[in-house]
């Protein structure tokens, strides 16, 4: 297991070299470029801007370069621990970044605990009750979270906030915290909103995983090892919790590989509905206004993410389960 560990890491770079090329393809994809949206952003407007001073500007942000020369100064950035220059805030990248990244990783941890400590108690009883009363509750609750799109479900519980409460719940500070320094205050009042975007972005998670537990433990549940514990006496809560539950995670563990990006981004409908200041809004605003070199920086670190979370999934599935343990 720790060489196998070894050489994913050692592979990490390459597959980072290799994702770094598709992102900046893909964000270059599109016709035009950064001072293409700026120009007719200013004509929108009513503003203009001389053909020289677009020229210039085109040269000094390197934009009259081939592509591959783009992409190898980007690249040369990268390599030094330079995210680069944003074109449009003309600010480093990394300190764009650094400012959404506390409230990002707060809110995706918040989302991935309150997904698994639904999703996994409620699909546990759900197999163990198969056909009770709250065994169809739950399915009933879990094709609806399903179906439902998270944005809908935001636009939905917004809705009732301020139609029936009079509440804003868009954001995740008060008024009076929004800008403020940190503090005792700003992070009771982070709590205070926190929760309820995090059960918006977990919500369609939580039904999927539910479902995925409940057919798993079901099937675990009519196997022989299981039959063979009963007979010897074990208590029925024991041997479900010891045995089953164990094997019926496995699928639930080798989806952290994607969800673990998923959750930093927060959904970017529902990041950009909901106000929330995370990374998602802010790769949104970079794709529309072209700005190749935060979207290209924000992308590859999804990338990353990705990378590591298949990892996590790798290792953590050999630790629960023996059977597919890997050799040293």
């Amino acid at each position: 297991m720790t060489r196998y560990i070894i050489q994913r890491l050692l592979l990490l770079p390459f597959l980072l070299v290799l994702f770094s090329i598709v992102v900046f393809a893909i964000v270059q994809a599109p016709p035009g470029d950064f001072l293409t949206a700026y120009v007719a952003t200013l004509a929108s407007s009513g503003s203009s801007i001389s053909a020289e001073h677009i020229a210039a500007l085109r040269h000094e942000y390197g934009l009259d370069q081939p592509m591959a020369v783009q992409y190898l100064r980007w690249m040369q950035n990268l390599l030094s621990g330079n995210l680069g220059l944003s074109l449009e805030y003309q600010r480093p990248n990394a300190e764009l970044i650094g400012e959404q990244l506390t409230l990002t990783i707060a809110l995706a941890l918040l989302s991935f605990v309150l997904t698994w400590v639904i999703a996994v108690p409620a699909g546990i009883y759900s197999a163990t009750h198969q056909r009770s009363f709250f065994d169809y509750l739950f399915t009933v609750i879990n094709y609806v979270g399903v179906a439902t799109p998270n944005f809908l479900l935001a636009l939905v519980l917004m809705w009732l906030a301020f139609a029936y409460f009079d509440v804003g719940i868009t954001g995740l500070f008060s008024s009076e915290y929004a800008n403020a320094p940190w503090s005792l205050g700003r992070v009771i009042d982070l709590l205070k909103h926190i929760w309820l975007p995090a059960l918006v972005l977990g919500i369609a998670g939580t039904a999927r995983l539910s479902r995925v537990m409940r057919a798993n433990l079901l099937d675990e549940l009519n196997k022989p090892y299981v039959m063979t514990a009963r007979a010897k006496g074990l208590s029925e809560w024991r041997l479900v919790l010891r045995y089953p539950v164990r094997l019926a995670f496995n699928p639930l563990v080798s989806t952290i590989g994607w969800y673990l990006p998923a959750l930093f981004s927060g959904s970017l409908i529902v990041a950009t509905v909901m106000n929330l200041p995370n990374i998602g809004p802010l790769l949104l605003r970079a794709l529309v206004n072209q700005d190749m070199y935060l979207a290209g920086s924000i992308l590859l670190i999804y990338c990353f993410l990705t990378i590591i979370g298949t990892l996590i999934s790798d290792v953590l599935l050999a630790w629960i389960d023996p059977r597919i343990r890997m050799e040293n």
